[in-house]
């Protein structure tokens, strides 16, 4: 049993302490940090030996790394260190970490030199001023050995404990078994396409209906599938709440197949570390504190609790958020971060979509940086064109700017003057709406220039912080990231809405080239839905390799479950509304009366749906409604679905595309039937005509991609709320004359049998 461990992740694991502190330190880029790094190196003298690798073996251990220089000629080790604004206010625990990584490469280069003394100095460059500050001690190599046998053996300790857990791991993956006593129907083709992706690092997209399975269908074959190929973790990823606990709970049918214990037991069977990541807003046990020891008592001295945190969790193993909250409080730490240690110790890991996919997604961050082998499950995958371009698009609102500037102190006030006065000359001569080549030198001057000085400012400045400021410091410094990508896959615009407040925007329209490295880090990156038609779609905006597999899993569910009316003598067009909405409300009122229970009825906007619901009370009041606010709250959300209940019976009118289009679940009389008013198309304006226009010159499929495809989506995942099991069975009505076009009923799901209304 051996391990190999760069310095830095040593020093990371044991030499922590202290506070968590997350107050603003407007830090070097990575490019000014390697730049500062060269600077320093290049004054040194000729002898000056630059990037220097070291190893040293303790026991199984290796530890490696590259120590920044040594002057022989000194017996002098330098470790450098960017920074930017004032040193005295490194926090102490900083300096210890940079002490304890500069010790270890002095006593792997006193081993290596047979050197019995040794000059050791950080060497801290301000990149603002270029200015060098150093800070030297003399140890011997005796103590550095001593140092290093301490913290090698400390962290040999936890690796030799993780190797057995991994071992006994995989000997139990090995044998898991399914946790029923056979697969539904469609599920195990599912798995086994799944388990050839891991087997051979492919990229999937995988069709398949809802009500098969998928979660369990595509978490199952790739834990059997981790010992044989060596993945290191599994990371199921979903775009709603929903999907992680749906996730979570097979993941607790798989770990405790075997067991009579319940299946809500919290110990796991299987020696499977299970995590859920939850969104900092939702985990933070003090809202109203910042993140460090001065105000929350859950930061003061976090990393002095950590290591016992991190011991009661592995021990744990099934750490969803409530088993997470439990153990911080145990141990008097902030439970979301306790989470993001323990990404690091976790075989499965339940998130987000951001996690992996973002700009800063910590999850990919972690898999390139510890070199992980990872098989990434993306549930509901049709989402994620959506998501991936929000996550690479920004906006800078001037109702944050102009708030800005009337609290601004004084030494900002220039600045963000000269970037108001850039901005405002955007709309010289301009409509409501308009596109940018490229932004004006002037205004990214201005832009480039107010980022810095916030900058200066907030590091000079760093209790206190105005929280607009540091805000709109980060909208602005998010905004400029993004600008070094502008490309063809995206686009500048302005927009004047009636308000008249202008909006600068950085819009995506095609994710995959800021995917595609993201993508390339995965071993297996499996996307599954019941809407991934066309593939063409998904393998061109997403950046998925060109040898991507795509499967059309075969529906478990017959004709005669689902009858499926297309209603062609009703047009939803916007200028047609007016004349749809009696006869859409007499033929609900008539399927209702037919078959009284419960009903959907999907409208394209919250305006359309308020009409037809008008004229619907007004011509048949005797019929129950229930409608889909306007913003509605989880909890709001939750009541709403309630009224679906076994014994209830009426139509609720929603918005499609809103919460309650996919992801839920209402099985059996909960819900026996749709109305779809509505083809689902974007609506046609100036932002998505540019959108169209983009991808029509990018992939010759302008209309479709920008607006049939994801609509029928909508479509098809609406009615997929009606059948979800083998048992169901319901009644589904497309309302609009398109619907009969032959284009449109080819990307309808194959099984279904439509009908004219009759």
């Amino acid at each position: 049993m051996t391990f190999t461990i760069a310095v830095r992740e040593l020093v990371e694991f044991t030499a922590k302490t202290g506070d968590l502190d997350l107050r603003f330190t407007p830090a070097p880029s990575a490019q000014e940090g390697i730049d500062g790094h060269q600077m320093v190196q290049s004054r040194r003298g000729a002898n000056y030996r630059a990037e220097l690798p070291l190893t040293a073996r303790h026991g199984p251990l290796t530890l490696r790394g590259r120590a920044d220089g040594y002057d022989p000629d000194q017996g002098l080790l330098e470790e450098i260190k960017t920074f930017r604004g004032d040193l005295s206010r490194q926090p102490d625990n900083h300096r210890a970490l940079h002490w304890a990584q500069a010790r270890l490469y002095g006593a792997m280069l006193c081993a290596s030199e047979g050197l019995s003394t040794l000059d050791i100095a950080l060497v801290y460059l301000d990149v603002g001023t270029q200015k060098e500050t150093s800070v030297t001690q003399s140890f011997t190599a005796a103590e550095l050995q001593a140092f290093l046998d301490d913290h090698c053996e400390r962290f040999l300790a936890w690796a030799e404990q993780e190797q057995r857990h991994r071992d006994a791991r995989d000997e139990a993956l090995s044998e898991l078994r399914f946790p029923f006593p056979d697969f539904h129907p469609g599920q195990r083709q599912l798995a086994e396409d799944v388990y050839r992706g891991a087997r051979d690092g492919a990229c999937l997209l995988a069709q398949a209906p809802t009500g098969i399975g998928k979660t369990l269908g595509t978490m199952f074959p790739l834990l059997k599938a981790g010992p044989t190929q060596g993945l290191d973790r599994i990371f199921f990823l979903t775009a709603k709440t929903p999907g992680r606990a749906l996730a979570l709970e097979a993941a607790r049918r798989l770990t405790d197949a075997g067991s009579e214990e319940p299946v809500s037991s919290v110990k796991s069977r299987i020696p499977l570390r299970v995590l859920e990541l939850t969104a900092r807003d939702k985990a933070c046990v003090h809202p109203d504190k910042e993140c460090h020891g001065d105000s929350c008592p859950l930061a003061r001295g976090f990393y002095d609790r950590l290591p016992a945190a991190r011991a009661a969790a592995v021990s744990n193993e099934f750490n969803d958020q409530p088993a997470l909250n439990r153990i911080a409080a145990q141990h008097g730490i902030c439970p979301y971060y306790l989470a993001q240690e323990m990404t690091r110790w976790s075989d499965l890991v339940v998130g987000d979509y951001n996690y992996f996919f973002d700009v800063s997604a910590f999850l990919h961050a972690l898999t390139v940086q510890r070199e992980w082998k990872v098989a990434v499950l993306c549930d509901e995958a049709h989402n994620l064109i959506d998501r991936a371009r929000e996550m690479y698009s920004a906006e800078l609102q001037p109702a944050a700017l102009a708030a800005l500037r009337k609290t601004a102190p004084a030494s900002l006030r220039r600045p963000l003057g000269r970037l108001q006065k850039a901005w405002d000359a955007l709309h010289d001569n301009a409509g409501p709406w308009h596109c940018l080549e490229a932004l004006p030198t002037d205004l990214a001057n201005a832009l480039l220039g107010a980022i810095v000085k916030i900058a200066e400012h907030l590091t000079d400045h760093p209790v206190g912080v105005d929280a607009g400021l540091q805000r709109f410091y980060f909208d602005a410094l998010h905004f400029q990231n993004l600008l070094d990508w502008l490309g063809p896959h995206s686009y500048l615009d302005v927009l004047t809405p009636a308000s008249g407040t202008r909006a600068l925007r950085l819009r995506n329209v095609v994710p995959a080239p800021h995917l595609r490295s993201r993508i390339a880090a995965c071993h297996s990156l499996t996307l599954f839905s019941a809407t991934l038609s066309p593939p063409t779609l998904h393998r061109d905006l997403l950046g998925l390799p060109a040898d991507t597999r795509f499967v059309d899993v075969p529906s478990p569910f017959s004709p005669d479950q689902l009858q499926v009316h297309i209603v062609d003598e009703v047009s939803t067009r916007f200028v047609h509304r007016a004349n749809s909405l009696v006869p859409i409300a007499d033929l609900m009122a008539r399927q209702f009366h037919s078959l009284p229970g419960n009903y959907l009825a999907f409208f394209s906007s919250h305006d359309y749906l308020q009409q037809v619901l008008a004229t619907f009370r007004e011509r048949h009041n005797d019929i129950p409604v229930r409608e889909q606010a306007r913003h509605m709250n989880e909890t709001a959300r939750d009541a709403f679905l309630a009224g679906f209940g076994p014994d209830t019976s009426g139509i609720a009118f929603a918005v499609l595309g809103g919460a309650f289009g996919e992801g839920i679940d209402l099985p059996g009389n909960r819900l026996i039937g749709a109305f779809v008013a509505t083809l689902g198309l974007p609506q046609v304006n100036e932002t998505n005509e540019k959108v169209r226009h983009t991808l029509q010159i990018q992939f010759g499929k302008g209309y479709d991609y920008a607006y049939l495809y994801p609509g029928v989506q909508k479509v098809v995942q609406a009615a997929g709320r009606v059948i979800r099991t083998l048992e169901d069975k319901g009644v589904v009505y497309l309302i609009d004359d398109r619907f009969s076009q032959d284009k449109i009923r080819a990307l309808l799901p194959s099984w279904w049998q439509v009908a004219s209304p009759g």
